[in-house]
């Protein structure tokens, strides 16, 4: 095996096209990722939700969805719901690690930031609490969900966001 020099991590707005890869790295995130904190059945309730395309597709389309890309081709993805609400983050295991989901969680900060927004909430699966806990995001309130027949736990977190984050060189 070459080794070969490190990809480089880039960010674009979500096409059409990408919605069949991004139901790829959302099941396989479930799968893999969320193994240690949700059982098989929770797993395969929640990854259901990309089993329908076109509805997966107008979700991510009717929201403000970013995808982390590693030499062109999609690892990872994010959603800014109503300016105010980190819908959904995922990123391929395989790509876990390089950078992908701070560089999107980053991006929709700023965004959100930027469109005059406070502070922002994300509702985080035990499985990445750990990750919005380190950027600063605070508990507030543990939720059980159903979906599809299966309870799941997750927590409404918060981050207060800067003033002018986004302002470039602001001081």
């Amino acid at each position: 095996m070459t080794a070969r020099p490190q990809e480089k991590l880039a960010m674009r707005p979500m096409l059409p096209a990408d919605v069949p890869l991004l139901a790829a790295i959302f099941r396989a995130s479930i799968e893999q990722s969320a193994a240690d904190d949700y059982s098989e059945a929770q797993q395969e309730a929640w990854g259901v939700a990309a089993d329908d395309e076109e509805g997966f597709g107008a979700r991510l389309a009717g929201e403000l969805t970013l995808v982390a890309t590693i030499g062109g081709a999609a690892v990872g993805f994010a959603s800014l719901a109503g300016n105010t609400k980190i819908d959904m983050l995922y990123v391929h295991p395989a790509a876990g690690g390089q950078g992908a989901a701070a560089m999107l969680c980053d991006a929709l900060e700023r965004l959100a930031a930027a469109r005059g927004t406070k502070e922002l909430a994300v509702d985080a699966s035990d499985s990445a609490r750990g990750f919005f806990e380190r950027r600063g995001y605070a508990a507030k309130t543990r939720n059980t969900v159903t979906l599809n027949g299966e309870w799941l736990a997750n927590t409404t977190m918060i981050k207060a966001l800067a003033a002018g984050a986004a302002k470039a060189g602001a001081s």
